[in-house]
């Protein structure tokens, strides 16, 4: 054997590993995502101030408690803005930082839902059924599940968790609607009630998606609605645990 030996070339990291840069698709859904973020804000500008107006009209706690939450949903929104603008569209610090921003959102009215309803429940108060309550809710009902489900699936196709938690919000708006006019209908029947009821349980809703939210990126991955680590796809790779599962 002889003594001569070659020297060892360290190899550099494969190509394959390098970040790939962004698709054209891809690009496209950050502007998707960026354009229905301002149109939810132009939307709950005017839901929240014409809503707050409406619930006070009707003496419904569960529209004002609706309606003051279009302004939490349109913090989400402007969150949503900043993260796909200019070099922070690229960006993972960028989504990291939305995401906890949107999940934090959810937290800001859920103690005053809750104090509220309790003082309803206790005190009681006449709800009435206004032609203003009733058109402004069914219009959310409307409008707000397809802003909420197109967000949805360009979180997905984006990996953004903000985009995602933003739709989910959207949803809940849609949902908070139903039961405010469900409450303010109810009243006309004797079950006024319902309406404080209608606020712990948009209360719970928002203290459960602020929770799952925030846990997304340190619990393990950014799992995203509808993408876990039993369905593939980049969110699942990066698990090293069972809490995306």
């Amino acid at each position: 054997m002889s003594a001569f030996e070659l020297p060892v070339v360290q190899q550099g990291p494969a190509a394959g590993n390098a970040p790939a840069p962004p698709s054209t698709a891809w690009l496209r859904a950050a502007r998707q995502a960026k354009l229905l973020a301002w149109v939810s804000l132009a939307w709950m500008s005017v839901e929240g101030f014409v809503g707050v107006l409406a619930g006070v009209q009707a003496h419904s706690l569960g529209v004002v408690t609706w309606a003051a939450s279009s302004f939490v949903e349109a913090l989400a929104s402007l969150i949503v803005v900043w993260r796909f603008t200019g070099r922070r569209t690229l960006s993972p610090t960028s989504e990291a930082r939305a995401q906890k921003w949107v999940a934090a959102s959810f937290f800001l009215l859920a103690p005053y839902f809750v104090v509220e309803a309790i003082r309803k429940l206790i005190n009681g108060g006449e709800t009435h059924v206004t032609v203003l309550a009733v058109a402004l809710t069914v219009s959310a009902i409307v409008l707000m599940p397809l802003l909420g489900w197109a967000k949805l699936r360009l979180g997905r196709q984006l990996e953004s968790r903000a985009t995602a938690g933003e739709g989910i919000q959207n949803l809940m708006c849609a949902v908070q609607a139903a039961t405010a006019l469900v409450a303010v209908a109810a009243a006309g029947i004797g079950l006024a009630f319902l309406d404080p009821i209608a606020a712990l349980v948009i209360a719970g809703i928002a203290l459960k998606e602020g929770r799952d939210g925030w846990r997304g990126e340190d619990s393990c991955c950014t799992a995203l609605p509808g993408l876990d680590a039993t369905t593939g796809g980049p969110s699942a790779a990066a698990c090293r645990d069972d809490c995306c599962a």
